[in-house]
């Protein structure tokens, strides 16, 4: 499975957390980076978090500390968990897939395929 897709989007209130999934295919037979952005209406699309077939983990200093990434590779599915969320969270969250990431992690140019993405409400 080249293409990327996402799940687990919905409303959640502030302080609350949720999980969104990215299946991704050939996690474990594959070198990869697999990301998460995300693009809140009206702004620039932003990197959030990244991590790479090595265990390599990045995040974007306004998510670090709350939202942990991992995997899953039996299930080949990166998730992302949200805790401490903020309505500034709120977001369409986009899993793209490369061939690695790095300290440059959050370059789009990097991700060759991209999801649908997946809405996150973070609102009262």
């Amino acid at each position: 499975q080249v293409q990327p897709m996402e799940s687990g989007g919905g409303l959640v209130q502030p302080g609350g957390s949720l999980r969104v999934s990215c299946v991704a295919g050939g996690l474990t037979y594959e070198d990869y980076g697999i990301a998460w952005f995300r693009q809140a209406p009206g702004k620039e699309r932003e990197g959030v978090s990244c991590i790479n077939s090595g265990g390599w983990t990045y995040y974007a200093d306004s998510v670090k500390g709350r939202f942990i990434i991992s995997t899953d590779n039996a299930k080949n599915t990166v998730y992302l968990q949200m805790n401490s969320l903020k309505p500034e969270d709120t977001a369409v969250y986009f899993c793209a897939r490369g061939r690695q990431c790095g300290s440059t992690w959050a370059l789009e140019r990097f991700y060759p395929y991209w999801g649908q993405g997946t809405q996150v409400t973070v609102s009262s």
